[in-house]
């Protein structure tokens, strides 16, 4: 995860911790990004369209920064849930409740343990997810989400072929975080089985739903 991060700030991504070493205790250090976390309390920050599509690029320079990335040849990863691919090392977590806001509106990305092999879109329909949000919940369902989706896509700059990809990923990739704390949970893994005690598989599992039942309105936003 270090080699990562630091090949990221040498070709000039810097909305990621800087790592610094392993103090005497054996710990990681990375650079403190100070700000707020957008989720749950500060979702305002991304809500107005600019501000999510500045998300988005984000989101694409990043994945254009690790192209070039190799990793070390005894690199670990710790993926805990297998991609569609691997074609780039993934972040995997791209939400909300990982991205650090500043007063000056500087964006950084925290929680890069799970980063690990996968691929652009296997992110994106994660993130795509979080910061629409693609929400069953009606707490957190938006009358524009259609339009959120295309105003992510644009700004990220995703081809016609990837748009007709990303529709059925959606839906997969978001049931695809249910069936891993189901299976957690099974095991006894923590955190995990507690997520899953407090309800956040069931959470998981109605989003998938709701987004499987439109994917015809997406395909709409994405292609017209």
């Amino acid at each position: 995860m270090h080699a990562l991060l630091t090949h990221l700030h040498e070709v000039g991504f810097h909305a990621a911790p800087l790592p610094l070493g392993i103090d005497d205790q054996g710990r990681e250090v990375l650079t403190f990004a100070p700000g707020k976390v957008v989720w749950p309390d500060s979702f305002t920050l991304v809500e107005p369209p600019r501000k999510l599509a500045h998300v988005a690029r984000l989101i694409r320079d990043f994945h254009d920064a690790v192209e070039s990335f190799t990793p070390p040849a005894d690199a670990q990863w710790q993926t805990l849930i297998p991609a569609d691919e691997d074609d780039i090392i993934a972040h995997h977590d791209l939400a909300p409740w990982n991205l650090v806001i500043d007063d000056a509106g500087e964006c950084v990305f925290i929680d890069w343990d799970t980063a690990g092999p996968g691929s652009r879109l296997w992110d994106v329909a994660y993130a795509i997810h979080g910061f629409v949000p693609m929400s069953a919940h009606p707490d957190w369902q938006n009358r524009d989400m259609a339009a959120r989706l295309r105003t992510f896509a644009d700004a990220y700059g995703l081809r016609e072929t990837d748009r007709r990809r990303l529709v059925p990923l959606l839906s997969r990739r978001t049931r695809s975080m249910h069936d891993f704390l189901r299976e957690q949970s099974t095991l006894g893994t923590q955190p995990w089985a507690t997520l899953w005690a407090e309800g956040h598989g069931a959470a998981w599992l109605n989003d998938a739903a709701y987004i499987e039942q439109r994917e015809d309105q997406w395909e709409r936003a994405l292609l017209t």
